[in-house]
């Protein structure tokens, strides 16, 4: 009888097959669509802030759907809701403060529904942050430009909406247990066995 003997590992001991195709460290980075969804935001703001100063006149709203919606040019020296108007300077800081950490979570993102939450709110501080730092009165003092309001609310524009709407979406992925680096916990995980989540 001839014995053959391999060199070759057994299946079960092999590299390939020991990884758990469910664990985080095999998923995908996820740095590229953060980077991607910013940029397409970044874009779309800066285009329609740049239609808004030229064809809207301050003090003279152009009605959408009656009063309920409508355009109206408003230079924002403050943050959200007209707050903190003398501190420019300040939220020009913490909107450079905050590219650089999403920056920096985004380096080891796996979850795809964090890279598009943070993306969105990525690209809604710089495109304010360029705002503030090459339109008048100056650098670090530049007033962000508002210009669609609905109903009560406060004028707002793209990058507005793109951080409140990916803030509220990282806010749920956090009460839900989704982790940036593609895993679950909280309840449920048990179950799941750290499956990946997203």
């Amino acid at each position: 009888m001839i014995v053959v003997v391999s060199d070759d590992p057994p299946p079960e001991e092999s590299p390939a097959n020991t990884a758990d195709p469910t664990t985080p460290a095999t998923s995908p980075q996820r740095l590229r669509t953060l980077l991607v969804i910013a940029a397409v935001l970044l874009g779309l703001d800066l285009l329609t802030k740049t239609v808004a100063v030229a064809k809207l006149t301050p003090g003279d709203p152009v009605p959408i759907i009656g009063d309920f919606a409508r355009l109206s040019l408003v230079r924002n020296p403050g943050a959200a809701f007209s707050m903190a108007t003398g501190m420019t300077w300040l939220l020009t800081l913490v909107a450079a403060a905050v590219v650089i950490g999403v920056v920096r979570i985004g380096r080891t993102m796996r979850s795809l529904w964090w890279a598009i939450g943070l993306g969105m709110v990525l690209g809604g501080a710089l495109g304010n942050l360029v705002d503030r730092l090459f339109r008048a009165p100056g650098p670090l003092q530049g007033h962000v430009v508002d210009f669609v309001a609905i109903g009560w609310w406060p004028v707002f524009n793209v990058a507005d909406s793109s951080i409140v709407c990916g803030a509220i979406l990282l806010v749920v992925l956090t009460v839900c247990g989704f982790e940036p680096n593609g895993t679950r916990v909280g309840r449920g995980a048990e179950h799941s066995g750290g499956e990946s989540a997203a």
